[in-house]
């Protein structure tokens, strides 16, 4: 006889039941429901030796691409946040400093082996307002597509050129939001290493609009401190409930989390329970679950669909600075 998973419901994208435990991975975070997300990376030449050397250089070996772990990390944990788990990626402050190189939509399976070498053209500036109309003009169309609010993860290692231009446009956005042209959407900001302008960053931070600050940000010391600390902002800007319960049919309390969500849940279950609840802003989202005996001999073979990966294993944020 053949054994199934129970078919997912949203916002879980698998659930396993080994005997009274069970683990249920979550397709996205539901307390952000219909969220656009993009990453956009610092393309300008001074991030040429974070990425490493290219071509027959690249084959002799001994130079680490600083960037495409973390790249690949940010996706990952970025893709549960996403309505559709796929991300618009592109590298910005490039060519003439202002020009973009659009990756394409990203999904965290892809992002596992994807590679981030760099641009094609390294950046002569950094010229971020570019960047910024980009994603205004993707949330548009988004929003057709039903999303219903937007995310957008700037990184940096440099002084931006045009950060008054930034501001003024912001006012813009906020103005555009404000009206119900845009759906709400929230700037994360991050510079690395020692050649930001962390004041500069802080004023296009601080400006308070009728919807409140657009803009957060932070700066990491290390290239390898940079994905943790977009996760960070991102739980941060994005956490409109915090912690979640998970009860059975009987409304008993099997796990309560009184932080954010992780991507993966796991807790027991009574023998005879089939279906949980995962309660959290006010919402409650049932899943059925398989008698306990059906996943003893589940078959990889048979599953509905592939799975989503989990997002990368974090501190909370009581561990930055």
């Amino acid at each position: 006889m053949e054994h199934r998973h129970e078919r997912a419901r949203k916002p879980f994208s698998d659930i396993h039941r080994d005997g009274n435990k069970v683990r249920a991975v979550l397709l996205h975070d539901p307390t952000v429901e219909g969220l656009d997300v993009a990453l956009y990376m610092d393309g300008s030449a001074s991030m040429e030796d974070d990425y490493g050397p290219r071509g027959i250089l690249a084959q002799l070996g001994g130079v680490e691409n600083k960037v495409e772990p973390q790249m690949r990390w940010m996706l990952q944990y970025l893709a549960t946040k996403d309505r559709n788990g796929k991300l618009r990626v592109a590298y910005w402050a490039t060519g003439d400093g202002s020009a973009l190189e659009l990756l394409g939509e990203l999904t965290a399976a892809e992002a596992t082996d994807y590679k981030f070498p760099g641009p094609k053209y390294y950046g002569k500036g950094t010229v971020m307002l570019p960047a910024v109309r980009d994603f205004i003009a993707y949330i548009r169309e988004a929003q057709k597509q039903g999303a219903k609010r937007g995310l957008a993860v700037f990184i940096t290692d440099s002084q931006l050129y045009d950060a008054d231009d930034v501001r003024a446009y912001s006012a813009d956005v906020a103005k555009a939001i404000t009206e119900g042209k845009i759906p709400p959407l929230n700037f994360v900001f991050v510079g690395v290493g020692h050649d930001v302008d962390e004041e500069q960053m802080e004023k296009i931070a601080h400006d308070e609009h009728d919807v409140g600050h657009l803009w957060c940000h932070r700066v990491a010391d290390e290239m390898s401190e940079m994905a943790e600390l977009v996760s960070v902002l991102v739980d941060e800007s994005m956490t409109v409930a915090g912690g979640g319960v998970v009860t059975d049919e009987k409304g008993n309390v099997l796990k309560r989390y009184e932080a954010r969500l992780p991507a993966v849940l796991e807790f027991d279950v009574p023998e005879e329970c089939r279906l949980f609840a995962l309660e959290i802003g006010g919402k409650r989202y049932e899943q059925p679950l398989p008698p306990p005996h059906e996943e003893d001999h589940d078959d990889d073979d048979d599953h509905d669909e592939p799975t989503a990966p989990s997002a990368p294993k974090r501190k909370g944020p009581g561990h930055h600075h």
